[in-house]
């Protein structure tokens, strides 16, 4: 009987060697320090670091020819839309993971690449929307979204070119991330959940049900209507975050606090990155969340509720 007890404890010892090399390994407990971080930098700090080899600037604009008529010096050309297409059931879905690796591969990102991404027009939802896929894609390290967009860098006299950048492939490699976004039956399991928030970044005519635009028109039982311009300064330039202290003193004023459950939907997934990117990663909220299929996905399940009119909180 001791020599059995004795065996056991050594088998017993050998094992919690092997859980405590296990758990100090460098491999696996680099996630969280390895963990995407996005935040906004500045053009004149974008134009400071154009030279930086690590540096991979991607234009999202959806016109080439916006793109061919003047860029920031060694920005690549990858349309926002470009990752997105049907997918047998439903539009405008992310494309499978290999697809969406090749793409990110072919504008020269790396494992190691410092992304920041810009876009122009009427919103900043095409810069948030990517910026979003690669945490998706669990991108490694820094990624960046340009406050003012290209309009901003322009209006601020920095250097643009016509040239196109000359650059080898990338080794981007994405590996899923499924814990930053909801599926359908999850949600399912919120309406009528007091602990979870639900922010609809859409505009308020949508939101109300007040446009015939989809199967069924009107938003997710309890949403609470935040159009995402209400981030932005708006009309002068919607690449322009408010001052933090705006934007949380809007937060305040309708109750989303940090320690909410908070999952953002929108129209197609898209609109929802922005205040996702903000609330978590400039904010500091711990628990956000993209419900990616949105209304599109919703208002085709006939068995759901929808609820219509404004939001009177708004």
């Amino acid at each position: 009987m001791l020599k059995l007890l004795k065996r056991w404890k050594i088998q017993f010892l050998s094992l919690l060697a092997i859980l405590v090399a296990i758990t100090l390994s460098p491999g696996l407990v680099s996630s969280a320090a390895s963990a995407t971080k996005i935040d906004f930098v500045t053009p004149q700090w974008l134009a400071e670091h154009t030279q930086d080899p690590k540096l991979r600037v991607l234009d999202v604009r959806i016109n080439p020819l916006d793109y061919i008529g003047g860029h920031v010096p060694g920005a690549v050309n990858i349309a926002d839309n470009t990752f997105r297409g049907p997918n047998g059931r439903l539009p405008v879905q992310y494309w499978e993971q290999q697809k969406i690796e090749a793409l990110f591969r072919a504008a020269g990102v790396n494992k190691d690449s410092h992304v920041v991404i810009y876009s122009e027009g009427n919103s900043i939802l095409g810069s948030s929307m990517v910026a979003y896929l690669l945490e998706r894609s669990s991108k490694e390290g820094q990624v960046s979204i340009l406050d003012r967009g290209y309009k901003g860098y322009k209006d601020a006299g920095l250097p643009v070119t016509k040239e196109f950048p000359q650059y080898a492939p990338g080794n981007f490699t994405l590996k899923d991330n499924p814990t930053i976004r909801v599926g359908l039956n999850q949600v399912r399991g919120f309406i009528g959940n007091a602990n979870v928030t639900l922010i609809d970044p859409r505009p308020p005519a949508l939101f109300a049900g007040e446009e015939n635009l989809f199967i069924r028109n009107g938003h997710i039982p309890g949403a609470n209507n935040i159009p995402w311009p209400t981030f932005t300064v708006g009309e002068t330039n919607f690449h322009q975050l408010k001052s933090l202290d705006e934007i949380r003193s809007l937060l305040d004023r309708r109750g989303i606090t940090p320690q909410d459950d908070i999952i953002v939907t929108c129209s197609t997934g898209r609109e929802a990155t922005l205040q996702y990117v903000v609330l978590k990663h400039v904010l500091g909220y711990p628990k956000v969340r993209i419900y990616e299929g949105s209304w599109t996905e919703y208002s085709a399940q006939p068995d759901l509720p929808v609820a219509t009119g404004r939001d009177p909180n708004a």
